[in-house]
C-alpha cells in the first residue's frame, strides 16, 4: 500500500469512527426509545446455571462454537466451528490435545431409562470427526470417532478404538481397544492396524498444529484484515519467476506456516491468492 493508500486508509477510517461516534451521542439524546443494532447475540462462552465453561488459555474455540455451562477443556484442544458442547444437566470433560470437529454435538444426561447419570468425557489426544454426537458417553485416551458418528448414553470407547463414519452405538456398548466399529446398530468390523493406531495420533497432532493457523486468523483486527486483502489483491497475479527477475522474495507470514509434518517445507512461497 502506497503512501496515497494509507493516507485515504486513514481518512476512511477516521470518517468511519467518527460516524460511530455521532450515532452514540445520537442515541443518548434519544433516551430510552432509541434503537441500538446488535451483530449478534452468540456467546462462544457462556454461563448456565452457576456453571461457567473453564477452558485453558492454549485451546483454539472456533468463534461460531458454543460451550455453555460444566465444561472443561485441557490445553491444546480445538473445538471447530458450529461445535456445540452444552454442560447443563451435567458436566462435559475434554482431555488434552484432543479436536471435536465441525458441527459437532457433546451433550450430557441427568436422568435415562437405566437411571444412570451420565457425564461426557473425551480423554486426551482424541479425533471427533464432523458432525459427531458424542452424548451421555466416555471416549478414551487417542480414540477416534468417525464424522457422522453417533454415540449414545453409556457407551465407553477405549484406548486406540475406532468409530467409523456415520456408525450409531446403541446405549452402553463398550468398544474394546484395537478394534473398529460400524454400522447401523454398530458392531465389530475388524482389529485395527497399527498403522491405523499410528494415525490416530497423528490426526490428534496435525489438529494441533492447524488450532494455531485459524486461532492467529480469528485474532487479526479489521484493519489487518483489509491490509492483507489489499496486498493479495495487489499481488494476486504475480508469480515467482516475476519476482525472481526483480529480486523479489516474498515470505510467507511465520503465522501461516504449518509445520513440516503438515505441509512440506518451502524456502519461499507465492503470496495466497484470495477471492472476496
Amino acid at each position: 500500500m502506497g503512501t496515497l493508500g494509507r493516507a485515504i486508509y486513514t481518512v476512511g477510517n477516521w470518517i468511519r469512527g467518527t460516524g460511530q461516534a455521532l450515532d452514540r451521542v445520537g442515541s443518548r439524546l434519544q433516551g430510552s426509545p432509541y434503537f441500538q443494532e446488535h451483530l449478534s447475540r452468540h456467546r462462544t462462552l457462556m454461563n448456565v446455571f452457576d456453571k461457567s465453561p473453564l477452558v485453558d488459555k492454549d485451546v483454539f474455540v472456533a468463534p461460531s462454537a458454543s460451550v455453555i455451562g460444566d465444561v472443561q477443556i485441557g490445553k491444546r484442544s480445538s473445538i471447530w466451528y458450529g461445535c456445540v458442547l452444552r454442560g447443563d444437566v451435567n458436566n462435559i470433560s475434554v482431555g488434552s490435545g484432543t479436536n471435536i470437529q465441525d458441527n459437532s454435538l457433546v451433550h450430557v444426561a441427568k436422568t435415562n431409562l437405566s437411571g444412570k447419570v451420565q457425564p461426557t468425557i473425551i480423554g486426551d489426544n482424541v479425533t471427533v470427526g464432523h458432525s459427531a454426537v458424542i452424548h451421555g458417553c466416555t471416549v478414551e485416551d487417542e480414540a477416534f470417532v468417525g464424522m457422522g458418528a453417533t454415540l449414545l448414553d453409556g457407551v465407553v470407547v477405549e484406548k486406540h478404538a475406532m468409530v467409523a463414519a456415520a456408525a450409531l452405538v446403541k446405549e452402553n456398548t463398550r468398544i474394546p481397544s484395537g478394534e473398529v466399529w460400524g454400522g447401523n446398530p454398530a458392531k465389530f468390523m475388524r482389529k485395527l492396524t497399527d498403522e491405523e493406531i499410528e494415525y490416530i495420533s497423528k490426526s490428534a497432532e496435525n489438529y494441533i498444529n492447524l488450532a494455531h493457523i485459524h486461532a492467529a486468523e480469528n485474532s487479526k483486527s479489521f484493519d489487518e484484515i483489509e491490509v492483507e486483502r489489499a496486498l493479495r489483491k495487489k499481488y494476486a497475479r504475480k508469480d515467482e519467476d516475476y519476482d525472481s527477475m526483480l529480486g523479489i522474495v516474498r515470505e510467507t507470514p511465520a503465522e501461516l506456516i504449518l509445520p513440516d509434518n503438515v505441509l512440506p517445507e518451502k524456502t519461499t512461497t507465492r503470496v495466497p491468492t484470495t477471492h472476496y
